[in-house]
């Protein structure tokens, strides 16, 4: 989704690009005819009638991918995992058969299931950022924010804090190791010994 959402962007830009070119090229080889428009009707046309259609479009369609990135029409995640900053680490909470198990600085979630990240902190502000995955929320303290990821695949992807957060910033990052189903909640029971 973040992809797509790149791509509209670029595709807007490249839009608004090709229409100021045209405006350009319009003056630079027809002079004569564009001699009697005014500025007025230069700024009406070349800079609110043109780039704006294409704004609002691209508003709209970011608000709707992001509202879908975030998971506010999510049906209900297969898996809740709470993720718990503080200074500089992380620490990721599951509940298996009943019981909560705790990871630190590596986070593990299940291939093709709907993972919803609760995340607070103790301490400061930090953010959770898987950039393969997509997606970053705040980390706040006193205050639950979610986000929802979904892995397509397995294997081992980086995760970092994106808030600056005090002077062990740049080392507070975490891994997340996505596994199968089955061996994602064998790791779990294995972590509950």
């Amino acid at each position: 989704m973040v992809a797509d959402l790149w791509w509209v962007m670029f595709g807007g830009a490249a839009v608004i690009f090709v229409l100021v070119m045209a405006l350009f090229a319009m003056v630079m080889l027809r002079t004569d005819k564009v001699r009697h428009i005014s500025a007025k009707h230069w700024i009406g046309i070349g800079g609110i009638g043109m780039p704006v259609p294409v704004l609002i479009a691209l508003l709209i369609f970011a608000f709707f991918q992001g509202e879908t990135l975030f998971g506010t029409n999510a049906p209900k995640p297969d898996v809740t995992i709470t993720a718990t900053s503080r200074m500089w680490s992380w620490e990721f909470t599951y509940t298996i058969d009943g019981d909560q198990v705790h990871s630190r600085d590596v986070l593990h979630m299940p291939v093709g299931q709907t993972v919803q990240i609760d995340t607070t902190s103790i301490d400061v502000i930090h953010s959770f950022w898987v950039p393969r995955l997509g997606g970053k929320i705040d980390s706040i303290p006193g205050q639950v924010n979610s986000i929802v990821l979904k892995a397509d695949v397995e294997g081992t992807f980086g995760g970092i804090c994106s808030e600056y957060c005090g002077i062990g910033h740049d080392q507070m990052s975490f891994r997340v190791n996505t596994h199968s189903p089955n061996d994602f909640e064998e790791l779990l029971r294995n972590l509950r010994q």
